[in-house]
């Protein structure tokens, strides 16, 4: 009689079953859905967010910028914090992107601003506010067009000229960060003080990472080996080894007369005789 075959362990099937990943659309539609708090909203969120979804925005995108600029130095971190520094610089990206949505939809929904200026750098004139106004919407654009490669990254992983165009591209979160401060500066409404603090601080950490990444390679390797080189891994002091004494050999007694002699007998030197 044939014994019974063992009966599948579900629960290690269930612990083991891989995770499927979260669609890449997500983000997008999360994003798309902030607009509707500013025209869902009372008077009173709206009055908020209009205080404070600029100064966010910008705050975010420095964050970028500033994570953007470390994570691509190969000296100062290490793979693992490369990625964490990536991880960081994608997130604060899109967290800039949403920030930027609900400003815009803010601004046009109180009337300080037309959507068609809004959305076009220079639609609304060149002159006094409105120029102000256009460095914002272009600065807006630049950030979509920067998000948008490091979002479709993969597509210019081609051997060629494309990566090259990729990079210029991308590069372009630096004239709209640029933008923005000029546009949060001098637009609309006298800056409080901290309005003017986050934005002496966002120029000051933007300016720290680009000094940082602009070393040059001997400097970065001796503050590598200076400071941040761990304990583990510092070069170690070759120890001392002891002196080892050369053996020393004592002569066997003579046999006793009738006793046979040892078949392996050693010399002072130490050689078999």
């Amino acid at each position: 009689m044939n014994p019974l075959p063992p009966r599948p362990n579900l629960r290690h099937k269930a612990a083991v079953a891989p995770r499927r990943p979260l669609p890449r659309a997500l983000p997008a539609a999360a994003l798309l859905l902030l607009p509707l708090l500013a025209l869902l909203g009372g008077d009173g969120l709206r009055a908020a967010l209009d205080f404070t979804t600029g100064v966010l925005t910008l705050v975010s995108l420095t964050a970028s910028v500033a994570w953007g600029l470390l994570a691509t130095d190969r000296l100062l971190l290490r793979p693992r914090h490369r990625l964490v520094a990536q991880g960081v610089h994608r997130a604060t990206a899109v967290a800039s992107l949403g920030l930027l949505l609900l400003h815009i939809t803010v601004k046009a929904t109180l009337g300080h601003v037309s959507l068609l200026a809004a959305l076009l750098p220079f639609a609304g004139g060149l002159s006094g506010t409105s120029v102000l106004v256009g460095f914002g919407s272009l600065a807006g654009l630049l950030m979509i067009v920067a998000a948008t490669t490091g979002a479709l990254r993969s597509a210019f992983a081609t051997p060629g000229r494309i990566p090259g165009r990729w990079r210029a591209l991308h590069m372009l979160a630096y004239p709209a960060w640029c933008s923005a401060l000029l546009h949060g500066l001098f637009t609309g409404r006298p800056a409080a003080a901290w309005v003017v603090t986050m934005y002496a601080l966002c120029l000051a950490t933007v300016a720290a990472a680009l000094s940082l990444r602009l070393l040059p390679p001997r400097l970065k390797r001796s503050i590598v080996d200076a400071t941040l080189l761990p304990s583990d891994e510092a070069p170690s002091v070759p120890r001392q080894r002891r002196p080892v004494d050369a053996p020393s050999y004592e002569p066997l007694p003579a046999p006793r007369p009738g006793s046979a002699a040892p078949r392996h007998a050693h010399t002072p030197t130490g050689e078999r005789r």
